[in-house]
């Protein structure tokens, strides 16, 4: 697998979970979102396990793997990331983007998705040495000042209230996935990737089930739900959690981060177009402003010290 199902693997991820982000709106209306996130990550593992055991998966394995050079063997250490991913990612990040989503539109909190990347970029610098440029800091501001202006509604509400509370929450979820995507590089060369992503999904899954569980949440959902809830787990969860694996080995964790902020502009489109969600002319441009930060950062490559080896086929 070259470069290129790198790229496409990543756009397909942003437009999946754009569909997602919208359509987990109209399952709040009838699930507490802890109890969502539960169902939605153990579907995602119960399928993935089941292609794992099916006559197809040694044929699937030969097609993603057939141009890229993997491991076999899972370490200990490879165990212990695999559970920092699934806590971070699906577990404590699901957890707060739902209960953000609860409180906001759900334009607003897909264009509010586009700080990963920024959360991303810094951990690089931080944990992975990479070194920052003087435009690096024109492309921070940007992305920062479009996330302050979602998140309180063009600076007319700096109160703590309702509105403000959801914005953070899904800025809260964006650091914990970009927490996610940088440690799933550690995984992304394993050949066993049905296990890995069933196993994360599946520890995300339980954990959120028991704190359902204890917490007295409900799991009940109308049966003209059910379609919506399989989609969701079945194609948007499963498919984008084995693509993200893909791609960050194929063209590395900033890249594919980069690329996946782009999920919030799919996102908000659809919200607008299947939700009815008002898209106002200030949004697109503080969501423009955003992706010009990424474009500003990652024009020229960016690859610096402990992330170039990302990029290399």
């Amino acid at each position: 697998m070259d470069r290129f199902w790198g790229y496409l693997s990543a756009i397909i991820v942003a437009i999946l979970f754009g569909v997602w982000f919208t359509l987990d709106k109209i399952l709040l209306g009838y699930l507490h979102p802890l109890a969502l996130a539960a169902m939605v990550y153990t579907l995602a593992s119960i399928f993935l396990f089941l292609i794992r055991l099916s006559p197809l998966h040694p044929h699937i394995l030969e097609i993603i793997h057939r141009e890229s050079k993997v491991e076999i063997h899972i370490s200990r250490r490879n165990y212990i990331t695999l559970f920092l991913t699934a806590i971070f990612g699906a577990v404590i990040a699901p957890a707060l983007y739902l209960n953000g989503l609860n409180q906001i539109t759900a334009v607003n909190a897909a264009l509010l998705t586009n700080v990963e990347i920024l959360f991303i970029i810094l951990l690089g610098i931080f944990f992975l040495k990479e070194k920052v440029k003087p435009k690096d800091i024109v492309g921070f501001a940007f992305l920062l000042l479009g996330a302050i202006f979602l998140s309180t509604n063009n600076l007319q509400d700096l109160s703590f209230d309702q509105n403000l509370v959801g914005s953070l929450l899904v800025v809260g979820s964006c650091f914990f996935w970009s927490m996610d995507t940088t440690l799933t590089k550690f995984l992304s060369n394993k050949r066993d990737i049905f296990f890995i992503t069933g196993l994360k999904t599946g520890i995300g899954g339980l954990i959120l089930f028991i704190i359902s569980f204890f917490m007295g949440l409900s799991f009940k959902l109308p049966l003209d739900m059910v379609p919506l809830l399989l989609f969701i787990g079945l194609v948007c969860m499963s498919f984008s959690i084995v693509l993200i694996y893909l791609a960050i080995r194929e063209i590395g964790s900033t890249r594919t981060g980069s690329i996946f902020s782009t999920s919030s502009l799919f996102g908000a489109l659809i919200a607008f177009i299947v939700l009815g969600e008002p898209l106002k002319a200030t949004q697109l441009l503080f969501g423009v402003l955003m992706f010009v930060g990424i474009l500003i950062l990652y024009k020229d490559g960016n690859v610096k010290n402990g992330t170039k080896r990302d990029y290399e086929t």
